[in-house]
């Protein structure tokens, strides 16, 4: 019987300016195709992974460029079948307080013709889990997972 086990593929560490964005969502894409997903789960993976980013870059560091940001992407599973594709998010910027986050009454954010503040809406519907965690100190951890086609 095979075990569950994280399987840490590659990582990339980027500075917290916007214009980096690119290499990000390059470095996603690339991994989340050779996973085995269609283009559209591919942009999917992207586009969460790329709003996740951007709030880092826009709350946590307040656009400060000399922040880092690191993703880590794995795979939980066997190592031969693998089920999760999981993209870890690390920063060192102002926590955000999941427990505090309310979403959006969508019908008044249109009614209102509001623009931003959707990213976390986003990020949970484009992905299986969205979880958000605090690693000693002051790391804070985005954790972004898509379930690998069977």
């Amino acid at each position: 019987m095979a075990t569950s086990k994280q399987h840490t593929i590659e990582s990339l560490r980027i500075q917290s300016r916007t214009e980096l964005l690119s290499d990000m969502r390059s470095f996603v894409s690339d991994a989340a195709q050779r996973f085995g997903f269609t283009e559209g789960e591919v942009g999917q993976i992207e586009l969460a992974v790329d709003e996740a980013c951007t709030n880092i870059i826009k709350h946590a560091y307040k656009y400060n460029p000399d922040g880092i940001i690191e993703i880590r992407i794995s795979s939980l599973g066997s190592q031969s079948i693998p089920s999760k594709f999981v993209v870890e998010i690390f920063d060192s910027g102002i926590s955000f307080d999941s427990s505090k986050y309310t979403a959006p009454d969508m019908k008044e954010y249109f009614k209102k013709l509001r623009h931003g503040g959707l990213g976390i809406v986003l990020m949970k519907k484009l992905m299986d889990e969205v979880d958000y965690g605090h690693l000693g100190g002051k790391q804070n951890t985005i954790r972004l997972v898509k379930y690998l086609p069977a």
